[in-house]
């Protein structure tokens, strides 16, 4: 094992496991043209068997050191190093058909997935790393406990699917939680999509905000203005029970109604 330190703070917890690293290239099967984008390469695990399967690689490395350590390792003409909070990068500056991949750092997980939505346009398809747990809320089905804003977000704007899971023991430190893989890719332009994506993002954040509540009480002064029975939402439904496509035409029925604004 590497001298490098993990960084709490980085939420760092590096892939060491070879044949889990063989799987993941293998499930993201890249063509040497394809433009990729590494969140997170860390200790190089998924970056070294990708460079040999592309012409060029792309990592985004918020540890200064692991960055350096990349530079060193790695001609710059085949993988370029950007040291940064992939929170704060615009991944449209990598071109279009983004392939983006990564071991992701779990403490950010949920914020990172948000922020790739906003250069989904961009992109292909995306693998990632990431908690079970979050994992299985991000695909989780109407209905189920584990269907929560995450899910209705991500599933507004990807089609996503649960590969496999990863145990604890194929990482370095092993973190207190099973790992699995997703493959999510951007759903087409025809897609069913909000008037507002603020005023979808408002009403899915208060519909999840009281869950164990009926959603007409959660949304009580909205209620009057919604038209439930056209929307096919029943009277004891829960936030957990309205699929994707009704909380959008929720959103778009209480922007037409004056309830809230499109900005």
């Amino acid at each position: 094992m590497s001298q490098h330190q993990a960084r709490k703070r980085f939420g760092q917890n590096f892939l060491t496991d070879e044949s889990v690293v063989e799987s993941i290239v293998r499930a993201v099967s890249p063509a040497r043209d394809d433009t990729v984008v590494e969140i997170g390469p860390g200790l190089s695990a998924l970056t070294r068997p990708l460079l040999e399967r592309l012409d060029h690689l792309t990592a985004v490395e918020i540890d200064r050191d692991l960055a350096a350590r990349l530079r060193k390792q790695f001609d710059a003409s085949r993988l370029t190093v950007v040291e940064a909070d992939a929170l704060t990068v615009d991944f449209s500056q990598f071109g279009p058909a983004l392939r983006v991949v990564g071991n992701l750092p779990y403490n950010i997980s949920s914020p990172l997935l948000f922020h790739l939505m906003t250069w989904a346009d961009h992109v292909r398809d995306q693998h990632f790393m990431l908690q079970r747990e979050v994992i299985d809320r991000m695909v989780a089905q109407p209905g189920s406990g584990d269907f929560s804003r995450l899910s209705v977000m991500l599933q507004s704007r990807y089609r996503m699917h649960k590969l496999f899971d990863v145990p604890p023991e194929a990482f370095d430190p092993p973190p207190k939680v099973v790992s699995a893989i997703v493959r999510m890719v951007p759903l087409p332009a025809d897609r069913l999509r909000p008037v507002s994506e603020r005023a979808f993002e408002t009403v899915v954040a208060r519909a999840f905000s009281q869950r164990r509540k009926m959603l007409r009480r959660v949304l009580a002064d909205w209620a009057p203005q919604v038209p439930w029975e056209a929307l096919d939402i029943a009277p004891t439904a829960r936030a957990e029970d309205i699929s994707v496509d009704r909380y959008i035409r929720l959103a778009d029925a209480l922007l037409a109604a004056g309830v809230l604004q499109a900005e």
